[in-house]
């Protein structure tokens, strides 16, 4: 496995981090919760030191299951990466969704990031992770109705009471970032970034490399499209979002799939499956520092934490970014 520091910080984070959004069931039909404690422990054995999750995941399910995994494992060993201003109970900001919680019912979840809202979330959420610190505390999505220094000063005074370490943001613009470094420093930006969805790559990317800021891919694998597993006419369980995702319409599983058969070679070469060859070059990608990949089971998690020791030359690098470039 590789290390990889964030922005300036001492903060060492594992290339591979695992990403706790599916352990959480919400949004992905539902979820094992002994196969997801197993996959994170699973995934800390092969190397995988650092786990993002947030509230909003389960409704703290997530969080939860995150606790119970580093259970027994010495707190410096490894780094919890957790989020705030998603509300689920509490309908102020700017509203986010209709949804369902994993029992089905309804509920309308907010983008909340007033200062009372987040040492309250804080609170929760070290509770629910049954710990006195978090490493690296991140917005999750702008919240329009509050002001940018009144978010990060409540993060500020996280950071000065010993409960949470460093400071990033999710899904910030290069703008937004600029008015938040105005209160607190930033060390990352977690955004979307996949083979076949790389509008980052022309504003906040080039922005984050110039200002020393890590970025945190969320979804390489486009939420398991680039595993090579997907085919026209997949059916998703009921309460799985995929179903509806422009990404998992025909057309665009299919000309997708066309991509990862031109690729195949080169992950036959070393070994490596479809999924693991795309992750490692995720992280070989400039500006990205780090590659969130989600597993169901402790399988998975192994072969994405696997997916670090595939050793890419120069040439194979190039000419997998062209056909990604031609896509």
């Amino acid at each position: 496995m590789q290390y990889r520091k964030l922005g300036k910080s001492d903060l060492e984070v594992s290339a591979i981090t695992f990403g706790a959004w599916a352990a959480g069931g919400w949004m992905w039909g539902s979820t094992d919760r002994n196969d997801a404690i197993e996959a994170i422990r699973a995934s800390y054995d092969a190397g995988v030191t650092s786990i993002d999750t947030a509230p909003i995941y389960g409704q703290g399910t997530s969080e939860e299951i995150v606790g119970e995994a580093i259970k027994g494992i010495s707190r410096d060993q490894v780094q919890i990466l957790t989020k705030f201003g998603m509300r689920w109970d509490l309908a102020k900001g700017d509203f986010a969704m209709h949804s369902k919680n994993n029992n089905g019912e309804d509920i309308d979840v907010y983008k909340y990031a007033g200062k009372d809202s987040i040492i309250y979330e804080c609170e929760q959420s070290l509770k629910r992770l049954g710990t006195d610190y978090i490493d690296l505390y991140q917005i999750h999505w702008p919240d329009s109705t509050t002001p940018i220094d009144e978010t990060f000063e409540a993060v500020a005074r996280l950071i000065e009471q010993g409960k949470v370490r460093f400071a990033g943001v999710c899904n910030y613009n290069a703008a937004q970032m600029e008015e938040a470094e105005k209160t607190l420093k930033l060390v990352s930006n977690q955004i979307p970034f996949s083979m076949v969805n790389r509008g980052v790559e022309e504003e906040t990317v080039p922005y984050c490399m110039e200002n020393n800021k890590s970025v945190l891919a969320y979804s390489p694998l486009e939420r398991g499209l680039l595993t090579g597993k997907i085919t026209p006419g997949y059916r998703f369980q009921e309460g799985d979002h995929r179903a509806g995702h422009k990404h998992f319409q025909p057309d665009f599983i299919k000309k997708t799939n066309a991509l990862l058969d031109q690729i195949k070679p080169v992950a036959d070469r070393h070994s490596a499956t479809l999924g693991q060859l795309v992750l490692r070059w995720t992280i070989e990608r400039p500006g990205i520092t780090v590659a969130l990949a989600g597993a169901r089971n402790a399988e998975q998690a192994v072969q994405n934490a696997r997916s670090a020791e595939i050793n890419l030359s120069k040439e194979e690098i190039d000419s997998i970014s062209e056909l990604v470039e031609r896509f």
